[in-house]
Order: structure tokens, then C-alpha cells, then sequence
């Protein structure tokens, strides 16, 4: 199947010719779905706080955190495309839409307004404007990525989703030595356009928040695309005949990820931002969810330092603690087993990476959604998973699935160390069978492209987790045009 050159392609991209079979297999079988046991709900696998527990995290943070070195990590990838689809087609002639009227009614409202001028008169027809927006000669929007759209409007100019990603890291991921650390996943054409816009604005955010502000870039490793291949799974080729790859999707950012040198690390997607005056109650809630992560590693390390000193009266305490604190149930029959196989089988649950993640409550957004999944060793566990990973045939998981309260809006918070200050391997705690395939084109031909495990979902499939209801107020996407123009991302 494979010649001498797509041998020499897969090494050039360290990509192994196991790993492109065993592609080929899930290309063949396709992914197994997960076992949901039941959707997670609030009082059941989704904690809810009070105000005054809230409150009380927030104000213990700054000596929660003390001396650990945090980070945020932004995926930062994705083109901004698909957000002026609607855009797209009225420049190349559907009519006017209600979404279109709108878009021009309130042009003035878009934080990018000021940066249009120029490139319009005041007779331009609404085509020009659009066209002035979306391709190059004009503002380019339709080919740059999100984090380098201007998103909202300030009275001292517009701040584009990355600069808001620089404001809320000064506020809740400042580390002792007042130094932020922020982190973007970029693609490697716009690595360039990223990097001139922190020269140009990183010294604006370190004044105005008395900060040292670090900021890293990464692209997605080339060994993480995956084979494409025809509706009978045969490999895809390019004109040239070499083999065609596609991205991994976000689940292939697990390897960047891993290179992260931090004890704490915040996940947060590059369109999920608001202006200052909405900041708070995010700001609130990320410092709340890290303490809280904080104190759930400061006991289960107090619990492995037992474990490992052979202290076997702590197995019940232990036992009640994975139940209570972790929503972590053990396989049946776990208490026939003998106590070195207790204590062992707990070492290992314990001693793994650690996330606390907000969950909103679910309004209608696609994505994925908090559910109680029966592992393979027998035991129940908490995993986000996507509506494709649920057997829909299956009636029982069907109404499982419609018994899902809450919407994953990507609200991460991680620990990534061991006991001994190591940090863990994390491509050793993702389920490798928890991919998905969809269906693509290219040049008018359908293909078959395959993801690998979401970096939410099954790449964090065997992490230690945690679900705290957040208020939907820290939700705030933009995944179109139109999003801008909502009171949310209008600065008033």
C-alpha cells in the first residue's frame, strides 16, 4: 500500500508506519463509543457553590498559590474563516440576509471600525464594505486568525482576543514574582503576524498591570496530522502523488501541552473574552476553581506520601475521599481484594494529572458535555465527552445523552506535577480509542479525516476530574460575526 516515497514523506514528518495502520484501522472500525453510566448534573458529579464560598476561594488565592509558577495556555490556531461565513456568501452574491442587515446597520459598533475607514469611502456600496473587511488590500479578517481580530472598543483604542487574553492573565495567573506567562498555539503562517503584535502592545499591558508579561508560541507538531483517505478508506493523495494529510484537530495540541514547564496551567479558548467592565466574575471564578484544584493536589499528595510509607489505616479515608471529593467510584468487588492490592490500585488513581473544570449550563451551544463514564478496569469516573463519542442507536445511551444539564465551555484549570515535583508525561493518561472521524472534501472529491482524541476529552480521559458549575456570564464565544454585536462584547 505504501512505496519507498511515502515511506520517506512519513519519516520526514516522524510519523510512523504503525501509526499511520493504526489510523487506517479506526478508519476501518471506527472509534468504540464510551460507556456514559449517566450525565453529570449538579449534586451529582457537578459541584455547585455558594457566593460566600466563592468569595472565600477568591480570597484565599493569592496564599493558595503562593510560590507555584501558573500559566495560561491559549489555543490560538484556528482561522477566522468560518466566523464571516455569512459575509462570505453576500459578497459572492446571496442576498441581503437579516444577519447581513444587521452587520451593516451597526457597522460603527464593531471594534474594528475605526481600523476600516480607510480602506472605504463614505460611498462604498455595502459589497465593498464587506469585501474591505474580509480579503486582503482591506483589513484581511477573512484570512487571519481570531486572536488577531480586534474584538472590543476602548477609549484608548481597540484591544484585539489576544490583548484581552493578556488582561485577564495579568489578573489571575500573576505568579508571586509579579511575572505572567501566557502561551499560544499558532499556525506557522501567522507566527509572524502574533509575534509583531506582542512586540508591539506587550509593553502597553506590562505598565498598565505592573507586570512581566512572557509570552511563548508553539505550532502543532507535524507528526500529529493524520492520513486522509477515500469513502472505501484508501490513502488520499495530492497532485504529486504524495500522501494527504490533514491537521489532528485540537486534540494534537496535548504534545504542546506537555512541553508547558508550570506547576498550575489555565486552558481557555481565544474567542471566549470580554471586555474589562465583564471581567470580574470570571476572574472571581478562575481563582476559585485554582484553589480549589490547589487543595484537592495538597491531599491527595498527603494521601500518596502515606500510601507510600505503608500506612494501609489510610485505605477506607482514601476510599471515602475519591468518592466525596474526586467523583471517582471504585470497580465492584474492590474491597475483596488484598490491601497491597488496595493500596496499589489507589497509588495509581491518585497519582495522576489533576483538572478542575467549569461547566455552564447547557443553552444550546454544540460541543460537549459532562457525563459519569464506566471505565475499562471497571471503576466510574468523570470525562467530557462530545456528542459523536455516545451511541445514539442505543436508547439507553440516547437518553443519557438528552439528560446532559451542562455545556463544556472550555474553563480548565490543571495540575501537571507529581508528588515529587515531576512533571507527568500527559500523552500516558489519554485514551487513544476516543477519537472521531468526519467527512471532508477537497477539489469536489469527499474524503474521510480522522481527529485524534479531543484535547478535552479523551486526551484528559484518565486525568483526575473535577466539575464546578460556573455562571454563564464566563461564557462568551465568538464563533460568528454577529457575536460582536452582542451587549456582551459591546464596551458600554
Amino acid at each position: 500500500m505504501f512505496s519507498s516515497k511515502d515511506i520517506h514523506q512519513l519519516n520526514a514528518k516522524g510519523i510512523s508506519l504503525e501509526a499511520i495502520e493504526q489510523q487506517i484501522n479506526y478508519f476501518q472500525t471506527g472509534f468504540p463509543f464510551l460507556q456514559a453510566d449517566r450525565a453529570a448534573t449538579a449534586g451529582d458529579g457537578i459541584r455547585q457553590l455558594s457566593a460566600d464560598t466563592v468569595d472565600a476561594l477568591e480570597q484565599a488565592f493569592s496564599e493558595t498559590a503562593g510560590s507555584r509558577k501558573m500559566l495560561k495556555f491559549v489555543p490560538a490556531s484556528g482561522a477566522a474563516t468560518r466566523m464571516f461565513k455569512d459575509l462570505y456568501e453576500f459578497v459572492s452574491g446571496a442576498a441581503e440576509t437579516a444577519t447581513i442587515k444587521e452587520i451593516f446597520d451597526r457597522l460603527s459598533c464593531f471594534a474594528f471600525y475605526n481600523a476600516l475607514k480607510p480602506f472605504v469611502s463614505d460611498t462604498a456600496s455595502r459589497k465593498a464594505v464587506a469585501e474591505a473587511i474580509l480579503m486582503p488590500g482591506g483589513l484581511n479578517y477573512g484570512n487571519l486568525p481570531k486572536g488577531m481580530l480586534l474584538f472590543h472598543s476602548y477609549a484608548d483604542g481597540a484591544r484585539t482576543a489576544l490583548e484581552e487574553h493578556l488582561a485577564e492573565g495579568a489578573a489571575y495567573a500573576c505568579n508571586a514574582d509579579k511575572t505572567v506567562h501566557l502561551h499560544f498555539t499558532v499556525s506557522a503562517e501567522h507566527q509572524a503576524g502574533f509575534e509583531a503584535l506582542v512586540n508591539e502592545k506587550l509593553r502597553k499591558y506590562a505598565d498598565l498591570y505592573g507586570v512581566t508579561c512572557h509570552i511563548g508560541f508553539s505550532q502543532q507538531k507535524p507528526f500529529t496530522d493524520t492520513l486522509a483517505v477515500d469513502c472505501d478508506n484508501r490513502p488520499m493523495r495530492n497532485s504529486d502523488g504524495s500522501l494527504l494529510f490533514r491537521p489532528g484537530g485540537h486534540g494534537a495540541l496535548l504534545e504542546n501541552l506537555n512541553e508547558q514547564e508550570a506547576d498550575i496551567i489555565y486552558i481557555k479558548t481565544i474567542d471566549n473574552v470580554v471586555p474589562d467592565c465583564l471581567k470580574p466574575v470570571t476572574i472571581q471564578y478562575k481563582k476559585a476553581l485554582a484553589v480549589l484544584l490547589i487543595r484537592m493536589q495538597d491531599a491527595i499528595y498527603r494521601y500518596i506520601r502515606r500510601l507510600r510509607a505503608g500506612d494501609a489505616s489510610v485505605i477506607n479515608e482514601i476510599k471515602l475521599f475519591l468518592q466525596k471529593e474526586m467523583s471517582f467510584q471504585l470497580p465492584t468487588g474492590f474491597d475483596s481484594r488484598s490491601t497491597g492490592q488496595q493500596s496499589a490500585y489507589l497509588l495509581k488513581t491518585l497519582n495522576r494529572p489533576i483538572r478542575v473544570c467549569g461547566m455552564v449550563k447547557n443553552e444550546g451551544e454544540p460541543g460537549g458535555s459532562p457525563f459519569w463514564v464506566k471505565n475499562s478496569d471497571g471503576s466510574v469516573s468523570l470525562q467530557i465527552a462530545e456528542s459523536s463519542q455516545i451511541d445514539r442507536n442505543n436508547p439507553q445511551q440516547k437518553a443519557i445523552a438528552a439528560g446532559a444539564s451542562h455545556f463544556n465551555p472550555v474553563d480548565l484549570v490543571c495540575a501537571v506535577k507529581d508528588v515529587d515535583g515531576k512533571a507527568f508525561d500527559l500523552l500516558q493518561y489519554r485514551d487513544s480509542d476516543t477519537g472521531f472521524i468526519s467527512r471532508k472534501s477537497k477539489d469536489g472529491v469527499e474524503l474521510k479525516a480522522q481527529e485524534l482524541p479531543g484535547l478535552w476529552n479523551g486526551a484528559m480521559a484518565f486525568w483526575n476530574t473535577v466539575f464546578v458549575e460556573v455562571p454563564i456570564e464566563t461564557f462568551n464565544p465568538v464563533k460568528t460575526m454577529n457575536d460582536l454585536l452582542r451587549p456582551q462584547h459591546q464596551n458600554q
